[in-house]
């Protein structure tokens, strides 16, 4: 619990299939409440910082869209996959650590291992959601089916098995966006106001 800061008013924690706009839909709402009341917390970001050091790569290149990830995705999962057996909260420790804003928004949990651990921590604040797209919007967004990656619990680990809160279809046949975020905002509002 150390470098941690004030307790959240509320943690929502978002999942999806790569591609599906996980982080498109955490951007929007951090920049509809703004970073003083609001910080997304990637889990990637602390996993690709500690392989990149461990392994002597360019964390910058890691963090990108481009091909560099791409080349050491498949080892980065069997690498963050053993750190996750040896302690399940490994990675979600270190990304909240020196969080301070009321609400917090974690972009992208893979696992039920990620879920668990904010529910035990913040059994209170603790709201999942689960960002769905259609293979074919995916597609079209660039992904492409890839073993190793797409049929591993990175992928596949929340497929099944949770009841998530909200449930946002990010497809332009959609209800608008900001229609399927009003409730989540409003709770995110609610959470804000407590705390100042």
């Amino acid at each position: 619990m150390e470098d941690r800061g004030p307790e959240p008013g509320l943690v929502l924690v978002f999942s999806g299939k790569r591609k599906s706009g996980k982080d498109y839909v955490t951007d929007l709402i951090q920049n509809r409440l703004g970073s003083d009341v609001c910080c997304v917390l990637r889990l990637s970001g602390p996993l690709k910082q500690q392989y990149a050091q461990e392994h002597g790569l360019d964390l910058n290149q890691l963090l990108g869209p481009g091909p560099y990830k791409e080349q050491y995705r498949a080892d980065m999962i069997l690498w963050g996959e053993a750190r996750r057996r040896q302690d399940p909260g490994f990675f979600c420790r270190l990304v909240t650590r020196g969080a301070w804003q009321p609400v917090w928004v974690v972009s992208d949990a893979r696992r039920l291992s990620d879920l668990q651990w904010f529910w035990s921590e913040f059994p209170r604040q603790t709201r999942s959601v689960r960002v769905q797209t259609s293979e074919e919007t995916r597609k079209q967004r660039g992904w492409r089916f890839t073993a190793g990656v797409d049929d591993a619990e990175s992928e596949c680990g929340l497929d099944s098995g949770v009841e998530f809160d909200w449930i946002i279809i990010n497809e332009s046949d959609a209800p608008s966006l900001e229609e399927q975020l009003k409730p989540i905002l409003k709770l995110a509002e609610e959470a804000a106001g407590q705390r100042y």
